[in-house]
């Protein structure tokens, strides 16, 4: 299975929603895309909608806290919603749910951010 990467801007809050699988094939996609859209676009604020995202590895991990740093750097804040069971695991078993926020939903995200649609 591949990765696909969809991109929306929402005021200042770029929404990333990943869909597939994020590993050692698809990290470079997902790396490059997101910093590109962060470093180009008026964003100051990160959503990783993972509804659909049925596998990642320590890769994407890897991807998630390159591009949380990045996003910090700048003043902003990084925010995952609609994570699956397995991949909400991994987030535990790594520690990476000390420094980001997970919501349940988008809107609940984007509201967290104070940007409601």
């Amino acid at each position: 299975m591949s990765l696909q990467v969809e991109l929306e801007q929402h005021r200042n809050v770029l929404i990333v929603r990943l869909r597939g699988e994020l590993d050692h094939h698809t990290a470079d996609v997902v790396r490059f895309k997101m910093e590109d859209a962060i470093l180009r676009g008026r964003c100051d604020h990160v959503v990783l909608s993972m509804k659909d995202l049925q596998f990642m590895d320590s890769s994407g991990l890897g991807v998630i806290l390159g591009r949380y740093k990045l996003v910090k750097s700048r003043g902003g804040k990084m925010v995952v919603c609609d994570t699956q069971a397995s991949v909400k695991r991994l987030f535990e078993l790594s520690g990476l749910f000390k420094i980001l926020s997970f919501y349940e939903t988008e809107r609940s995200a984007l509201a967290s951010l104070e940007v409601v649609s």
